[in-house]
């Protein structure tokens, strides 16, 4: 999908320490020499991991890659608080830690599973239109609901007294810092997250990412075959090839009727539509007065 001559599709990214999301967003661009990029999920400067960027008509299938589950390797640092949840932050508090790993366990535990978590001020979610952390800068503190997440499974392991680390599988929308802090408060001694390191985000794993520097010293033989192909996103959906006359329509963004095409879907379905190329776009059955149809919803070729 590359008739306008710019790539398009998706880069695995090993984020590394000290660069924002948005930093990642802006080198990606310059490496493929695209105009159009976007992540798909905020790592904060100190996270190092796997952040997926789309580039070219690519970005029109962010909204498909926001959901799904998440995987991440944290280091809980108890016995501090900070203003950031996380050991980059201003300390508000400092205790002793006298607890046994049995303790320490025992509380983790109790963290898996649906629970409710507010999110932290030093975050990109946004309230009123304005991000979290602008505001957080600003010195003001907003009202913030509390939202229920899941976190699927804990494993955690002792590396000293103060220190463990966490193996965490959780739904999209979780703060590992808020989940560190949380259990620190509910030990009664505070706790910060130290490190953090995604693992799997949006079904990619850390082994598939690369590095900005690696994706930098490729050729551009080899750069354009590391980036993913748009489709790789809609595997999990079927796949609608349309004879000449409907791929024309479908194309201009038509509907296309079920019974005109002998297919059986529920309203809400979606499917990834081809033509005699191949995937080009994915729509979503809806409901018309003359019947079912897929609607196209976001064209990826020119």
């Amino acid at each position: 999908m590359e008739k306008s001559g710019e790539l398009c599709g998706l880069v695995i990214v090993n984020k590394e320490e000290g660069i924002t999301s948005q930093g990642v967003v802006n080198r990606v661009k310059r490496i493929f020499g695209v105009s159009k990029a976007g992540h798909t999920g905020t790592l904060d400067p100190m996270a190092t991991g796997v952040l997926p960027v789309l580039i070219g008509r690519g970005v029109k299938a962010s909204e498909f890659m926001l959901t799904g589950d998440k995987h991440y390797g944290a280091t809980l640092l108890l016995g501090v608080t900070t203003d950031t949840e996380d050991v980059t932050g201003t300390v508000l508090t400092e205790n002793e830690v006298e607890l046994s790993e049995e303790d320490v366990l025992g509380a983790i535990k109790k963290f898996v599973g649906k629970i409710m978590q507010t999110p932290p001020m030093y975050s990109a979610l946004k309230v009123g239109g304005k991000k979290l952390c602008d505001l957080a800068r600003q010195g003001q503190t907003v009202e913030r609901e509390p939202r229920e997440i899941t976190v699927h499974a804990i494993k955690a392991e002792r590396i000293n007294d103060r220190e463990y680390y966490l193996d965490v599988t959780c739904s999209k929308g979780t703060y590992i810092r808020t989940l560190c802090a949380d259990i620190g408060a509910s030990l009664g001694v505070g706790g910060v997250m130290k490190t953090l390191k995604r693992l799997t985000a949006s079904g990619y794993s850390i082994d598939e990412a690369r590095t900005l520097s690696e994706y930098e010293n490729m050729t551009d033989e080899e750069r354009r075959a590391a980036v993913y192909p748009i489709e790789r996103i809609f595997e999990k959906y079927e796949t609608v090839t349309l004879p000449d006359f409907f791929a024309r329509l479908a194309h201009s963004g038509q509907e296309i009727y079920l019974n005109k095409i002998k297919k059986s879907f529920k309203v809400g379905d979606v499917v990834n539509i081809a033509d005699s190329e191949g995937f080009f776009a994915v729509g979503e059955v809806r409901e018309f007065d003359s019947g079912l149809a897929i609607k196209p919803i976001r064209q990826f070729r020119q």
